[in-house]
């Protein structure tokens, strides 16, 4: 049996406003859906990152990978990176630290006015030795601090900095991937989770230094 033309015509036209409606269904979901395809967002301060509404940056004291006593607060006057790691982690600590040190090449003369800060979540593995061969390793010495203690002093920074830090049956710990920024005043600016890129790590803290 035959489709006469006009039902076939009127066929056509339906399939074609359907088309018509999936696509701007889709175009709609996309445009609405920051993570498909956008660039990284930019607050009023032209910060990249999730912005933390500059509030105040919980102070902590602990002791750094040459055995000397750091606390946040000393560093009034400095932009901070501050983020949290392990000294055996196999995969994104190692990387994060690899970004660290490029974004101290990229910052030139102006990486000896930023200070970095790492806490680290293992508090068995992370003795002074291994935090010193990590920096040594990544080549870590500019500013730059690795934050080691025993549990019950290093556990309340994780909690005022919402840090999951937990062992697996592997000896891998399960952490939160955080790196914050803290401007010169010791407010908390912007977070990042670990796949920032060198370039807006530079030029957020290009931004905090000209403040």
């Amino acid at each position: 049996m035959r489709m006469s033309w006009r039902l076939a015509s009127r066929f056509s036209v339906i399939t074609l406003a359907l088309l018509v409606v999936i696509v701007v269904a889709l175009w709609g979901l996309r445009t609405n859906n920051p993570a498909a395809g956008a660039s990284p967002s930019t607050n009023q301060s032209g910060l990249q990152g999730t912005d933390l509404g500059s509030t105040p940056a919980p102070d902590f004291r602990l002791t750094d990978q040459l055995g000397k006593q750091v606390s946040l607060s000393q560093f009034r006057g400095e932009p901070i990176v501050l983020t949290f790691m392990y000294t055996r982690c196999p995969d994104v600590c190692p990387l994060t630290a690899e970004k660290l040190h490029q974004v101290q090449l990229l910052l030139g003369k102006s990486a000896a006015h930023v200070v970095m800060l790492a806490v680290s979540i293992d508090p068995k593995g992370d003795t002074r030795a291994a935090a010193l061969h990590f920096s040594q390793t990544h080549q870590l010495t500019i500013n730059w601090y690795y934050l080691i203690g025993t549990h019950d002093q290093l556990s309340p920074v994780w909690n005022a900095y919402s840090i999951y830090a937990q062992d697996s049956m592997n000896s891998k710990i399960t952490h939160t991937d955080a790196l914050y920024l803290i401007d010169k005043q010791g407010r908390e600016r912007v977070f990042f989770a670990d796949d920032f890129t060198n370039e807006q790590l530079t030029d957020d803290l290009k931004v905090l230094l000209a403040e």
